[in-house]
């Protein structure tokens, strides 16, 4: 009986001692899309990433503009009679072949430029990251929160 209450003297102790602890924790809250929307170095990175993506999209754009141009010179051929049957099954293969190479071009310009922008966006990440371990350090919180980036991400990324 008396090692009984001692062991439950012991819990209640380690209860009281622990559970003071808990009471004690700061945490910290930080809405990081905030942080990184006012960073200089985040608006520098979204120049970069306009400028190297400027010329894929123009490129796209011109690829999509010569297809367009090749299927109406094909249609005023096939209209004027130009053309034989086996040429035209030809140009159209040829025409169908160029319509399918788009939308891969436009899925690699895609990849290039989300590469880009990850490759952008880690180094000023990972300093945003390092600021508030220091200022968590330096104030004592146990725990800090930050609000998901996934909407700016969207946002910047136009998705």
């Amino acid at each position: 009986m008396k090692k009984f209450i001692q062991v439950n003297i012991l819990l209640i102790v380690f209860y009281f001692l622990t559970s003071g602890s808990v009471i004690a924790q700061k945490y910290g809250y930080l809405n990081s899309a905030n942080l990184l929307e006012q960073m200089p170095d985040r608006i520098q990175a979204d120049a970069e990433l306009e400028a190297f993506q400027a010329p894929l999209i123009a490129e796209g754009k011109a690829k999509r503009e010569a297809l367009k141009r090749k299927e109406e010179a094909l249609f005023k051929k096939i209209e004027n009679g130009a053309l034989l049957r086996l040429e035209i099954e030809k140009q159209q293969t040829a025409l169908q072949k160029a319509q399918d190479e788009i939308p891969n071009f436009e899925q690699s310009v895609q990849d290039k430029i989300l590469t880009k922008r990850q490759e952008l966006l880690v180094p000023i990440l990972n300093k945003v990251e390092a600021a508030i371990e220091m200022v968590a350090k330096e104030h004592g919180f146990a725990l800090t929160l930050a609000y998901l980036m996934s909407y700016y991400m969207l946002r910047k990324l136009k998705i």
